[in-house]
């Protein structure tokens, strides 16, 4: 049975829903242990204390958050849960945004949204509502000692919730916004785009599967089993150096079956845009 991540409430207008937030996707990947290779023992790691001069146990530690001047501030949870604001227990909507206008960029962790049964009636509405009007709704969520902007969605049955970047935690690259405006062939891009719509299909995420994972897997299944294994270094196909653009896109369109015949003509390509520049200064976290 899945965990709740958050149990509490979100309210639009007088109305409050009662809900449980559950993860809704987490990486997986093949974990090690770290063991010492002389005898194959899983090591230990330990807390030092380099002023004290010994191993400090678990119990003995609290959070510091360094000042100028060196040392720490002492916070103890206590004072944290004091802090708290109500969104620690109840997500207000703050305003309704068409979807189309959050970019993908903001998206930081999602979570499945399931209401109590007194609050189904009232959570069947608001999900009827935006998916209706294609909208998300935007509001506050405090999750592991830290408030963050959330926006809930409608998805498949119900409402999923996206925790979001902060604008000044989206980072800015000088190098992306940066790149110079080059000139290409019209027939260029139109045959890049007869290309791409050659290749384009319906997303299906069960087609997709981690290789890299299951070789690894049948590794360590074959290992486990006493086989003995000559590792190779993997022969890496180098880069195709492209020189004739059409002519490289005609040969990508024929490996796929695809032919095609375009004019000429050279078209300036705009620049990329810049992500948004970040506000002076970082947003400090609380302690977590």
């Amino acid at each position: 049975m899945a965990s709740t991540v958050w149990k509490g409430y979100f309210s639009f207008g007088l109305i409050s829903v009662p809900i449980r937030l559950y993860a809704a996707a987490r990486e997986s990947h093949v974990s090690f242990h770290q063991i010492h290779a002389e005898c194959g023992t899983r090591i230990k790691q330990q807390v030092y204390c380099p002023h004290c001069e010994r191993v400090v146990e678990r119990s003995e530690l609290a959070k510091g958050y360094p000042v100028e001047g060196g040392g720490n501030v002492q916070v103890t949870n206590e004072e944290l849960r004091s802090l708290e604001p109500a969104s620690s227990e109840t997500m207000e909507i703050i305003q309704f945004v068409k979807l189309d206008e959050v970019d993908p960029l903001y998206f930081q962790t999602s979570y499945y949204t399931v209401a109590e049964k007194p609050g189904q009636r009232a959570y069947s509405l608001i999900f009827e509502g935006m998916g209706h009007l294609k909208l998300g709704a935007i509001a506050k969520i405090t999750m592991h000692q830290r408030e963050q902007i959330a926006m809930l969605r409608p998805y498949d049955k119900g409402i999923v919730l996206h925790t979001l970047y902060y604008p000044e935690e989206v980072r800015e690259v000088a190098e992306f916004g940066d790149q110079e405006s080059v000139k290409v062939l019209k027939a260029e891009v139109e045959l890049a785009e007869q290309f791409m719509k050659q290749l384009t299909a319906k997303f299906d995420p069960s087609q997709f599967k981690d290789d890299y994972q299951t070789k690894v897997e049948e590794l360590i299944e074959r290992k486990a089993a006493g086989a003995e294994i000559e590792a190779e270094r993997p022969q890496k196909k180098p880069p195709a150096k492209v020189i004739d653009l059409m002519e490289a896109l005609k040969a990508s369109m024929a490996r796929h079956g695809g032919t095609s015949s375009v004019e000429e003509k050279t078209v300036e390509m705009p620049p990329k845009k810049s992500v948004r520049k970040a506000e002076n200064g970082s947003r400090k976290r609380r302690a977590g």
